[in-house]
């Protein structure tokens, strides 16, 4: 029998310039991004001029999560306590957690089987809730119709706040992620596509709203020590008025970054190389979905996921427990509690909404796992294997019965 070794969780070394310039940092103290001596440029302003260069942004602000970028976007533009922010109901914690830190509330909105927000949904939720704000989630790197969607916010007056933690590098018709809406939130977490462990990155071409991102953010009105910002006028109306929220980024995290930045283009062409062997591996099982997309869209490929929309709970969970024992680490959106990183937004509490009828299908059938660039060509063969076996397998058995978990033995 086939057993997979590798880890889902282990990423690649970072590369030896960011090291270097981490023991540079280190070796200084400067870590605060505006503790600086005569002449020089924090790394945090250098990272945020560099990546607003990389997406064609005006703006960028360097900040202490994806999280905090989304929370401190949301406050920029204005949403408050009990306004009301639409966004997928596939997405994670963070998002609707965001939204909570500013006193709003979520409104969920159906998705589609390619795992992308439900435009016809969203355009009725418009209509129905009067809300001018959208936090869109491109959850796990799927990208909707990002000309149908801006064409329909924009006539409806709703303002577009893109979460792209999953997208940093991908694109919608040639544009990247990020740079449609108003404001652009990405992450630098381990797992996303550059890493600093935890770390968070701005985006925006609008002065007032990035003016004020970077008041919100803690910057003790030492702004104009930012190479990616409005210029110094456009805080003076703001200044007095607008909270800290200290979230910034540090230096340590900002030096890390900056080498990493030059090599996203090549790990985006590695990740699409470990997605579509895994989806030639995988597309002749029976029973099995794989997501489509759009023709526009140039997306990055660093998690995988499928559906198997006639199974039932019972078969999701012993694929599960089958592929864990071949040394697969699969996640599945069905469980009724959360697991780990992998949760719904019938799970969270703190922002209970209506429920979505053809959301909920398509989460209890939705798998999804990590490709880490540490994995080979190889690897994702062997992976579709054992997983094509399994289903195989598992589909012979019949459909869900006697309410146990098939044989894992």
């Amino acid at each position: 029998m086939d057993i997979f070794k590798g880890s889902f969780t282990q990423q690649e070394p970072l590369p030896e310039q960011a090291i270097a310039a981490a023991m540079q940092v280190l070796g200084h103290g400067r870590l605060h991004r505006y503790n600086v001596v005569a002449g020089e440029t924090a790394e945090a302003a250098l990272l945020e001029q560099e990546f607003a260069q990389l997406t064609g942004a005006k703006y960028c602000l360097a900040l202490a999560s994806g999280g905090a970028a989304m929370r401190i976007a949301l406050r920029a533009i204005g949403v408050g306590a009990g306004d009301l922010v639409l966004s997928n109901g596939f997405t994670l914690a963070p998002v609707p957690g965001a939204i909570a830190a500013v006193g709003a509330r979520a409104v969920f909105v159906e998705v589609t089987p390619d795992l992308t927000i439900d435009l016809v949904d969203l355009a009725q939720k418009i209509h129905a809730s009067s809300a001018k704000t959208l936090l869109l989630s491109h959850m796990r790197g799927h990208m909707c119709d990002m000309d149908q969607l801006m064409a329909l916010c924009g006539a409806h007056g709703v303002r577009v706040i893109e979460d792209c933690a999953h997208t940093m590098g991908a694109h919608w018709g040639g544009a990247p992620s990020g740079r449609h809406g108003l404001m652009g939130c990405y992450s630098t977490q381990t797992y996303k596509h550059i890493n600093s462990g935890e770390g968070g990155l701005l985006i925006s071409d609008d002065d007032q709203a990035m003016a004020r991102a970077i008041l919100l953010s803690g910057s003790y009105m030492l702004y104009e020590r930012h190479l990616a910002a409005p210029e110094p006028e456009v805080f003076e109306g703001l200044k007095l008025d607008t909270p800290n929220m200290s979230s910034r980024m540090d230096n340590l995290r900002a030096s890390i970054l900056r080498p990493q930045l030059p090599l996203l283009a090549e790990r985006v062409a590695r990740w699409r190389s470990l997605y579509d062997t895994m989806a030639v591996g995988l597309k002749n099982t029976r029973g099995l979905r794989l997501t489509q997309r759009g023709a526009s869209e140039a997306f990055v490929g660093s998690s995988f996921q499928f559906l198997m929309p006639e199974w039932g709970a019972l078969h999701a969970q012993t694929l599960v427990a089958r592929a864990a024992k071949r040394g697969v680490d699969l996640k599945w959106f069905g469980a009724d509690s959360p697991m780990g990183f992998t949760s719904r937004y019938d799970h969270w509490r703190f922002a209970a909404g209506k429920a979505l009828p053809k959301t909920d299908p398509i989460l209890k059938s939705l798998f999804d796992m990590r490709l880490p660039l540490t994995f080979t060509l190889a690897d994702c063969v062997l992976i579709a294997k054992i997983l094509h076996a399994e289903i195989q397998s598992i589909n012979q058995a019949g459909p869900d019965a006697d309410g146990t978990l098939l044989s894992v033995d």
